[in-house]
């Protein structure tokens, strides 16, 4: 037998690039149309958001708890999990951030999205519409087909960005709480997408990498101010 470390991590991996990439389609296929109640949840977000009326943060905070609930249930559950054994503990991280967001979100109403600067209100937007709108196109540039592509609310990266991205615009503090799952996420679809030598293996860990320095010179400016 040989030694453990003479391993490498595409060893470790149990499936194949084809298989994973065709249990989107399958998934996207059964769950159809499901991807337009999801995407009109995301522009429905945005809209909370500019408008700003007093129980929005409530309401999208409820908005995120139900898509990584579902993520959780019927992508990582029920899917996932036929081909890869991690995604029974992926789903229990799925559900822990979803019950977290609503403990502080809607329960405790912590969660206001209002921009803190300009700049970082710019940034989290940007980040968020990626997730929303750009991230799904990714698939048919990389060789991939459209039934194949990630949407968000029903496929875990781009949840996990958009989350990032809206956990940017939340006035107070930085959730470091909420932002730890989302974070981890990325790096692990980051190091799954490297092992089967995706061409968009660093897209997500790029956009999570991004979403933590921002949150780092949020927490920053938040403690400058409330130090003078």
């Amino acid at each position: 037998m040989s030694e453990w470390w003479t391993y490498q991590l595409s060893d470790l991996l149990l499936f194949s690039p084809q298989t994973y990439y065709r249990l989107f389609e399958l998934y996207n296929t059964d769950i159809w149309p499901m991807q337009i109640l999801t995407l009109a949840l995301g522009v429905s977000i945005l809209a909370l958001i500019h408008w700003n009326p007093p129980w929005h943060g409530r309401v999208v905070t409820a908005i995120l708890a139900a898509c990584w609930l579902w993520v959780a249930w019927a992508y990582h559950l029920q899917r996932y999990a036929t081909i890869n054994w991690a995604a029974t503990y992926f789903a229990a991280t799925f559900a822990i951030e979803a019950a977290l967001l609503i403990w502080i979100g809607v329960i405790r109403a912590r969660l206001v999205f209002l921009p803190t600067t300009r700049a970082l209100y710019r940034v989290g937007i940007i980040i968020y519409l990626f997730a929303l709108i750009a991230l799904p196109f990714i698939s048919p540039l990389v060789g991939r087909k459209w039934v194949q592509a990630e949407i968000f609310g029903i496929a875990p990266d781009p949840t996990a960005i958009a989350t990032l991205g809206l956990l940017l615009l939340a006035s107070g503090r930085t959730y470091w709480e909420l932002l730890l799952i989302p974070l981890l996420w990325c790096a692990t679809t980051g190091a799954i997408l490297w092992t089967m030598g995706s061409p968009d293996t660093y897209i997500v860990p790029l956009a999570g990498l991004l979403a933590m320095v921002i949150s780092i010179y949020k927490t920053r400016l938040l403690r400058n101010r409330q130090s003078k």
